[in-house]
């Protein structure tokens, strides 16, 4: 089969590999009809997350047709259409039969990797490094599924790829970081990021009672996405000036009940600071840019949450946790819980609450991947979502 491998930072290549195989009784092969490509992939093609080998095969967002079943699965059938949760878990141990889905005990094989670095570990990750199990990712024409008595979602008749594609990953984890700032009627939102995930957070605290939602960014085309689906007022920080100060002006002084940070590692800004952060990132001084984290500390009011739905892989300094003490801030944060919000997300898709495919802007085929990673991480030809239909010429 084809499949999209990473041979090192930057370099990502189209090659033929093995077809996955049923390696455990509660396998699934599934073959690919639409994948995706993640902003989270782009930490793993710009080379930040460790313990990546050559020829390892990355996505984590896909669905597909089930080819193939193991023995133990009885809920799937040979021909049925699945989405599948980027997370990877066993439905048996504590954290899943506590709905923690991406803590799960028991699907990452390299958990000594995870606990040498973190001190314990989280789930497995379709194509996200060895750290997190080192399972193929589902940019290819095929993929193992583990779990897969558990963990895919069965495609109600008459709906499309794209409309529950992103089920397996940007909405859930959208929806749980509005979630996790405990939203009450009247609250105002501020969320750092409009790519994908901001995207969804900004329609998930609409949906989850906010009356306002602040959406903080840089670009044109995605602060216009934000601001025409998502009803967002908006701040081009690059413009703008102190995105502190503006958002103190905006709330009449006391500042967002909640902020929502959807850049993680990667974060991007002109500042003193943040040129910092760059170069000791790249010099490996550090292993994060945390610029949106300090911003988010900074704004929140008193008593308010801040909800990290951006990745962190590292250690991160220079915070300012003096203000996030005095001013009694909650942190909610960690990988998406996807299991949980399937159901409940899907229903609201079918009830029209949310037409995922608003984020949608490039359809590529699996040859074209490469490509389009380079034009995803730089922003070119107004990209802000790149669907991958693998069979498609």
């Amino acid at each position: 089969m084809k499949a999209l491998c990473w041979f090192g930072a930057h370099d990502v290549r189209i090659e033929n590999v093995p077809d996955p195989e049923i390696l455990n009784p509660r396998d699934a092969i599934v073959k690919i009809t639409t994948s995706a490509i993640c902003g989270s992939d782009l930490h793993l093609y710009d080379g930040y997350i460790p313990t990546m080998k050559k020829g390892d095969i990355l996505g984590h967002e896909f669905m597909g047709e089930v080819v193939e079943v193991g023995k133990e699965v009885s809920n799937l059938k040979k021909g049925g259409r699945v989405v599948v949760p980027f997370t990877i878990a066993c439905s048996n141990c504590m954290f899943c039969k506590r709905d923690m889905w991406s803590l799960c005990d028991n699907s990452n094989p390299n958990a000594w990797l995870a606990e040498s670095l973190y001190g314990y570990s989280g789930s497995g990750l379709y194509g996200y490094s060895h750290l997190y199990g080192g399972y193929a990712g589902g940019q290819a024409q095929y993929v193992r599924v583990p779990y897969a008595d558990i963990g895919p979602l069965k495609v109600p008749e008459g709906m499309s790829d794209e409309q529950v594609l992103f089920l397996s990953d940007i909405f859930p984890t959208g929806y749980m970081a509005a979630e996790n700032c405990g939203i009450q009627p009247g609250d105002t939102v501020a969320v750092w990021g409009c790519g994908p995930v901001g995207q969804f957070a900004i329609k998930s605290a609409y949906m989850l009672g906010a009356e306002r939602v602040i959406a903080i960014d840089r670009i044109p085309e995605r602060l216009r996405m934000a601001q025409e689906h998502g009803r967002a007022e908006i701040i081009n920080y690059e413009k703008e000036g102190d995105v502190v100060e503006m958002l103190k002006q905006m709330t009449g002084g006391v500042g967002p009940d909640a902020c929502i940070d959807a850049v993680g590692l990667e974060a991007h800004s002109t500042s003193v600071g943040a040129i910092t952060d760059t170069i000791k990132q790249k010099m490996r001084l550090s292993t994060d840019r945390p610029y949106v984290l300090r911003q988010a500390i900074q704004a929140c009011r008193k008593g308010g949450t801040v909800s990290l739905p951006g990745i962190y892989g590292g250690f991160v300094d220079k915070m300012p946790m003096g203000a996030a003490f005095a001013k009694a801030l909650t942190f909610k944060m960690g990988q998406t819980h996807v299991h949980r919000y399937l159901r409940p997300l899907l229903k609201r898709i079918q009830g029209a609450e949310i037409d995922p495919t608003f984020v949608i802007t490039h359809k590529v085929s699996l040859d074209q991947v490469p490509q389009a990673y380079d034009m995803f991480k730089h922003k070119q030809d107004s990209c802000i979502k790149v669907v991958i239909k693998p069979w498609e010429a």
